[in-house]
């Protein structure tokens, strides 16, 4: 059986709201300004949310740093330049004994595509197509760049696959076989074939020029309003409490949804009240504060989550309610863990993020300023849920 807590060291994420603590809060508190920019992939205008400019200069000098590293994805660039930040903050030593997990959806999307193009258009691949479009080269170049010395693995479950990292590393320190872990996940999807990919699947927003582009936690949507953004977050766990550790993670869940159709979970999304039953084992339904939902702006999955929401707390109140994807898109497997940076700022500073977009009225059962254990939710194409129990210590 699981023993918790485990303790969040740090955590550091890079994404269009920057890449420090203090940064990403200030753009959280621009409550009603999505993160957003218009381009044209193919000729089509869409709605993306990108790194900021600094950024990419940054992970220029990165890939100019090493000639290893010149040939890396953005996706790997992201990853290295993210993992170096939290492993700064972590006080962790270089060389001592850590695992590393990061996962991905798309893995080296960038690169992938630049090789296929090359290959249909002169029938030629380059030498270092194979090692450098692996999903596993993400974890194992983060590994290498901090001398660890312990596991390196990757994994990819699309959408819930950061916080199935969390998973991992859970497993790994509660059974002995590590004592510190890396837990992660990288995605660069702003390609032109991945949005394409969305598109297809009829999901991708259409409502242009409007101040909302997704609009999560809409339940009286009639239109799927979900955009892409990228993110790179490294979560640093370990057993042991240190004096400076302001979070713990004290609950964690998992199910994966009775499948109807390729992308689909039921009305009442029952792996998520699966998930957040096993994660909720041990707590009672009135200490939890809020829920940060994975609610990417789609009809069928807002709603869905709703209900499991509903469901799972029947007969208690509603817990406070909440998305960031209306503000910074969806970042696939980055996504579940910017929900997870973000119930961290919230137990930090206190103020609780809402949603603009949200058609509905929480039922507040406790003050605003005291916010002390949130759930956050994910799930992935195939209906794989994770749901996670995070909390302030005092």
């Amino acid at each position: 059986m699981l023993q918790f807590p485990i303790y969040i060291k740090s955590i550091r994420t890079l994404s269009t709201l920057g890449s420090t603590s203090l940064e990403i809060w200030n753009a959280y508190l621009q409550k009603d300004l999505p993160y957003i920019e218009y381009v044209s992939y193919d000729e089509k205008k869409v709605v993306v949310s990108p790194l900021q400019e600094k950024h990419n200069e940054e992970l220029i000098i990165l890939a100019n740093s090493d000639s290893k590293y010149r040939t890396l994805d953005r996706s790997v660039l992201m990853s290295l330049y993210t993992a170096r930040n939290a492993f700064e903050d972590s006080g962790w030593q270089k060389g001592t004994s850590f695992g590393v997990n990061i996962g991905s959806s798309r893995g080296a999307t960038s690169l992938f595509e630049k090789y296929h193009r090359e290959f249909v258009k002169e029938n030629y691949v380059a030498t270092l197509t194979s090692p450098t479009t692996t999903l596993g080269n993400i974890s194992s170049w983060i590994g290498h760049d901090l001398s660890s010395k312990g596991v390196t693995i990757s994994h990819s479950i699309a959408c819930s696959t950061g916080l199935h990292s969390i998973l991992n590393a859970v497993a790994w320190l509660q059974s002995g076989l590590a004592t510190h872990f890396i837990a992660g996940a990288s995605e660069a999807p702003l390609t032109s074939f991945t949005i394409e990919q969305m598109r297809a699947l009829k999901i991708y927003t259409q409502h242009l020029d409007v101040k909302y582009p997704c609009r999560a936690l809409d339940l009286t949507k009639s239109t799927n309003q979900m955009f892409l953004g990228e993110a790179a977050v490294m979560v640093c766990l370990q057993k042991q409490k240190d004096s400076d550790i302001n979070f713990a993670i004290t609950g964690v869940g998992y199910a994966t949804e009775v499948l109807q159709h390729n992308i689909s979970i039921s009305k009442s999304a029952q792996c998520f009240q699966d998930s957040m039953r096993m994660a909720l084992q041990g707590h009672n339904l009135d200490s939890v504060d809020g829920i940060v939902m994975h609610a990417p702006g789609t009809i069928k999955g807002d709603l869905s989550e709703y209900n499991a929401i509903v469901e799972v707390f029947s007969g208690s109140e509603i817990p406070l309610l909440t998305s960031n994807k209306w503000k910074i898109g969806h970042s696939f497997a980055s996504s579940g863990l910017m929900s997870l940076e973000l119930a961290c700022l919230i137990l930090e500073y206190q103020v609780w993020i809402d949603t603009p977009t949200k058609s509905f009225l929480d039922i507040f059962r406790k003050d605003m300023n005291d916010i002390n254990k949130l759930i956050v939710n994910a799930v992935g194409f195939g209906g794989n849920a994770v749901s996670i129990v995070v909390e302030k210590l005092s």
